[in-house]
């Protein structure tokens, strides 16, 4: 029973439990369907909720799995800027991007990339 979500989730759920649905759903679909490693829960005190850090693994063979930085929401949650600033701030200095994974209630997920600044898009 280690292994079990609500084992490794336990403390944040109960320390936020508004968002807990979303984190919830997010880590089990990063850990059982996408298949991410070394998954971390982070407390955003900030923000008022947790996010997940893990490494996604890739198809391209040349590199190794990236390290990514998710935060859950629900679809019916309202976010700002100043949300997203709270979330780089806490996460800093780790990285300049982050997924923002939102959720609805028929366990739709749909994860968005946000990057700090302005970021050219790749060609």
């Amino acid at each position: 029973m280690q292994n079990h979500p609500s084992a490794i989730l336990g403390q944040v759920l109960a320390k936020y439990p508004a968002s807990g649905g979303a984190l919830f759903q997010v880590y089990n679909d990063l850990t059982l369907a996408q298949r991410w490693s070394d998954v971390q829960v982070l407390d955003l005190t900030a923000c008022g909720r947790a996010a997940i850090k893990g490494k996604r693994p890739t198809t391209d063979t040349d590199q190794g799995p990236s390290t990514c930085v998710v935060v859950p929401c629900s679809l019916s949650e309202s976010i700002s800027t100043s949300w997203l600033r709270a979330a780089f701030t806490s996460l800093e200095p780790s990285g300049t991007e982050i997924y923002v994974a939102i959720t609805t209630e028929d366990t739709s997920t749909v994860y968005y990339k946000i990057s700090q600044g302005i970021v050219k898009p790749p060609v």
